[in-house]
């Protein structure tokens, strides 16, 4: 596009349609509609394209591919762009919950239409960024402008506890990142470049790396985010427009683990080892903790925002084990976590803008009244809960077996996590599901099943979550290649180190 390649395009297309949309003039019916009927055409040509990507994507090449480069600040610091197989399953994802969650706002948001669209547009855009950022510094940009679209989403369209909720989600993350800018100007200062190509080939000093690892934790673990640093999801989540609620769980999170995966374990494995330990006690606790949280939640909305710290757990988890199991598991953990938890908030959505509340006391007895809603609700469940031929099984499981092989206790206490999440996920579908149905509450006994356009938002999901729980393979084929190359790079600069110290000793 304009000189530059496939990945530019993903990341101007979104703001061609945002340019378009803020050109539209008139608060009238049409134009509104003409403004969700841009966005729309936009996410969906943007995922075409995306889909182009994956088409001429290799993968049993482990390199970076489809990569573009352009001369921008100076002094080692560059506009450079490129996927490899750990990468581009993530920015399929992105491109294909856009116009889902376009979808999904297309009646419940009518108050500032324009803004709305263009603010999840200028999203979109930053995220894909971040997955094909080839850069430091590109990169940096990249994650922390993406807080500024998503702080307006929350804070303008979410709910009564919107500010708050908004400014607790900016701080957090924006703290966090704090200390991996600082540790950016120091790789800097030793490799003179911040072309992520180059710093993966470089090798810093042990020491070094416990601090340049522990700047990059503080970020990523607050994105994700883990336990004890996870307390602004909760709040971010239910004030959240139904929409903002999906990208966050289904996108947002995911960029933390997969800054573990770009930057601390290949760039710093010698800390990536000393703190594994660490990193598997805070994940235990998390699944544990948080899964136990889940279950005393009044909130639907919550008790799912709790389900994601837990289920992130596993992704943290297995990226420490190190092994093809792990890495591969918790890659696809966090692409099956983006679909079903997403659509879960979905689904969530859809009784919310019936009755307008999400407390799960006010609900019982939908499926006399929603067939259909019971039927994807009850699909998607049980893929949180982690069931044989759904996504949720694959990524739990090859993360386990992954842990397990590592360290067999600190997998038999995570399994625990398995049971804690049936129990929360059921009780809260038997509740609403299968719960008397008050008759005297009129609205609840005059709810109808889901429309077309809300089955064209759950469908997709539906029929996803099922294929890759029965056949994983394009996910894990996709990634196979590069993480491979990542293990082999990890053990080779480990056996480097422990060959030095032979040496030293």
């Amino acid at each position: 596009m304009f000189g530059f390649g496939i990945l530019t395009g993903l990341l101007v297309l979104p703001l061609v349609g945002a340019a378009f949309i803020l050109m539209l003039r008139g608060q009238d019916h049409a134009t509104l509609q003409n403004v969700r009927w841009a966005a729309l055409l936009t996410t969906l040509i943007t995922f075409a394209l995306s889909l182009y990507a994956w088409s001429m994507f290799d993968t049993g090449n482990a390199g970076f591919q489809l990569v573009e480069q352009k001369a921008w600040i100076g002094g080692g610091i560059s506009y450079k762009l490129g996927v490899d197989g750990m990468s581009m399953p993530f920015i399929l994802l992105t491109t294909f919950l856009m116009p889902i969650c376009i979808l999904a706002s297309w009646e419940s948001i009518d108050k500032r239409v324009q803004e709305y669209m263009v603010a999840f547009l200028v999203l979109e855009t930053l995220m894909i960024g971040v997955f094909c950022a080839l850069d430091l510094v590109l990169f940096y940009l990249f994650f922390e402008a993406g807080l500024i679209p998503m702080f307006l989403i929350i804070g303008i369209w979410g709910g009564k506890r919107r500010v708050y909720a908004s400014f607790k989600f900016f701080l957090y993350t924006l703290l966090g990142s704090l200390l991996m800018l600082l540790a950016i100007l120091q790789m800097y200062s030793i490799a003179v470049t911040t072309d992520i190509t180059v710093l993966l080939k470089t090798k810093f000093d042990p020491s070094l790396q416990t601090w340049l690892w522990l700047a990059f934790f503080a970020s990523f673990a607050v994105k994700m985010p883990m336990w004890p640093v996870h307390t602004w999801l909760p709040d971010a989540h239910v004030e959240a427009p139904t929409a903002g609620s999906v990208i966050l769980a289904g996108i947002l999170l995911k960029m933390g683990g997969y800054g573990f995966i770009r930057f601390s374990l290949p760039m710093f494995p010698d800390a990536s080892q000393y703190f594994a330990p660490f990193v598997w006690t805070l994940s235990v606790i998390a699944i544990v903790y948080t899964s136990l949280v889940a279950l005393v939640q009044e909130d639907m909305k919550k008790l799912i925002a709790y389900s994601s710290v837990a289920h992130m757990g596993f992704v943290t988890m297995g990226l420490f084990a190190m092994n093809a199991q792990g890495v591969q598991g918790a890659i696809f953990q966090m692409i099956s976590h983006g679909l079903v938890s997403g659509a879960l908030f979905l689904c969530v959505g859809v009784v919310y803008d019936r009755l307008h509340t999400r407390e799960i006391a006010a609900f019982g007895g939908l499926v006399r009244n929603m067939p259909v809603y019971a039927v994807i609700f009850m699909i998607f469940t049980m893929a949180n809960v982690g069931l044989p031929g759904t996504s949720g099984f694959v990524g739990e499981f090859l993360s386990l077996l992954g842990v397990f092989a590592a360290n067999s206790w600190v997998a038999l206490i995570a399994t625990s996590g398995v049971i804690f999440s049936a129990a929360y996920a059921l009780f809260l579908y038997r509740r609403v599901i299968f719960g008397v149905l008050d008759e005297a509450n009129l609205k609840l006994a005059a709810m109808k099943d889901v429309n077309g356009r809300e089955l064209a938002c759950l469908a997709p999901l539906v029929v996803l979550t099922i294929y890759y729980g029965v056949q994983p393979g394009p996910v894990l084929d996709a990634c196979a290649a590069s993480v491979d190359l990542l293990i082999k790079n990890y053990q080779a600069a480990l056996s480097v180190t422990k060959s030095v110290a032979m040496v030293a000793y």
